[in-house]
């Protein structure tokens, strides 16, 4: 995501390496690239043109400190306007009425199913007691798909068999939320190949019956300018409430989230990447300005942690690295919540300074299996004595495993020496010696 931008901007921004002081000289050839970039980017060329008379004219004339670089400034400038042009602050999802209804709309085949249910999975952890209700009455297997969705997601969904009026169906599902104790309702519609209008005056009649506290208008940031085109047409008959960017791990310049909010005046609220119910993101302004221009996201990376891990479990990890009996169990158990977090390479990414250094490395989510295979072929007793391990039990493991020898006795080094670590840094918290780091 938006990797062909972070490193185009980067090289705009060398323009003014080595320059003393800002100029209009300078800055002009400078804005011009970033004009470029982010035209290339498939960015609507009013917004990029607006977008780049503003970086200018904030930029000519400013002091650069001793301590600061123009380049320096440039990136500060170029960051501050991103982070307008996205809305400037993080737009939270609004709830009101006994349930909450939020009405999900878009084209056909633009994530709106798999958003509805990552999206009810998102608010059960935030506390919330949602179900989804299915109103996509004509795509084959629609219900079907949320039915399963719902199961994965482990919230309930309310389908109702044989009816054809997906009113009626919403209607009914707001009963059966009051009902039942469920405060949010989550509504999936059905969607066309392209815009038509029995399937805007479906959606308007949706809206009308429900009076929802917030209409998300789904987009694939794939399409580009015709996902901003799209949106601008929903946004004219619904008036949305807000934006979700799906497939923004897909092959995606980034062109759509960086017009769509100055086009229609509504804020991203959230970004679906994958398939995967937890690979939802809430869109903050700021972090994602940041990320574009490579200076990471690690309050993201943070917050995924804190999701992914178990505070009781890190508790007694961290007793067991203290006893140094760190074995197998807890190395896996390690693994599966690194897991947890998402994308290896989206995770990487959130590093500052990282972004555009592995935009072209093939980053292979599948990785950790060979590893889980190994750990999962020992015997309990194994794992936790990894020195029983002789050359008939290593036999054992590599064919229960499907891998070879040689990836067992890496694995077995690798361990070997992460535990000889722990063991040192035990060592020095125990003296009381302060970590140091380089000389």
């Amino acid at each position: 995501m938006f990797e062909n931008l972070s490193s185009r901007l980067e090289g705009a921004f060398k323009k003014l390496k080595g320059q003393g002081r800002i100029t209009e000289i300078n800055v002009a050839e400078t804005v011009k690239e970033i004009r470029r970039a982010l035209v290339d980017a498939d960015v609507n060329y009013k917004v990029a043109k607006e977008f780049t008379d503003k970086v200018k004219d904030k930029a000519i004339g400013q002091k650069v400190l001793q301590a600061v670089s123009p380049g320096q400034l440039m990136v500060k400038v170029v960051h501050d306007e991103l982070v307008e042009l996205f809305g400037g602050e993080r737009s939270e999802i609004r709830f009101s009425g006994n349930p909450a209804v939020i009405l999900i709309a878009g084209l056909q085949g633009s994530g709106k199913t798999t958003f509805s249910a990552k999206l009810a999975k998102y608010l059960k952890s935030k506390g919330k007691n949602p179900m989804l209700a299915a109103c996509d009455v004509y795509r084959p297997a629609a219900m079907e798909q949320l039915r399963l969705l719902g199961v994965q997601a482990e919230v309930p969904v309310f389908i109702r068999e044989g009816s054809k009026d997906p009113v009626d169906i919403a209607n009914q599902a707001v009963k059966f939320a009051k009902t039942n104790n469920h405060n949010v309702l989550i509504v999936d519609t059905a969607g066309r190949m392209a815009v038509d209008e029995t399937m805007m005056q479906e959606v308007e009649q949706l809206k009308k019956a429900l009076g929802p506290s917030e209409i998300l208008f789904v987009v694939d940031a794939m399409t580009g300018q015709d996902a901003v085109n799209t949106a601008r047409i929903f946004n004219e008959r619904l008036d949305f409430s807000g934006v979700v960017l799906s497939k923004m791990d897909g092959d995606t310049r980034g062109g759509a989230a960086l017009s769509i909010k100055s086009v229609v005046q509504k804020p991203i609220k959230f970004i679906s990447q994958g398939e995967k119910l937890d690979a939802l993101d809430a869109f903050y302004p700021e972090r994602m300005a940041g990320r574009i221009l490579g200076m990471g996201d690690i309050v993201s990376l943070v917050e995924k942690a804190q999701d992914a891990f178990d505070q009781e479990e890190a508790e007694r990890l961290q007793k067991k690295i203290s006893k140094n009996n760190f074995d197998f169990d807890d190395f896996l158990t390690q693994l599966q919540q690194i897991k947890k977090m998402g994308n290896l390479k989206d995770i990487m990414a959130m590093l500052p300074g990282v972004g555009s250094k592995i935009k072209d490395l093939d980053i292979d989510d599948s990785a950790f299996k060979g590893v889980e295979a190994l750990i999962q072929s020992m015997t309990p007793e194994e794992r936790r004595n990894p020195d029983l391990l002789n050359n008939s039990r290593k036999q054992r493991i590599v064919r229960g495993s499907g891998r070879n020898i040689q990836e067992l006795n890496k694995l077995l080094t690798q361990f070997s020496q992460m535990k000889q670590m722990m063991k040192t840094m035990n060592k020095m918290r125990s003296s009381g010696m302060p970590f140091r780091f380089g000389r």
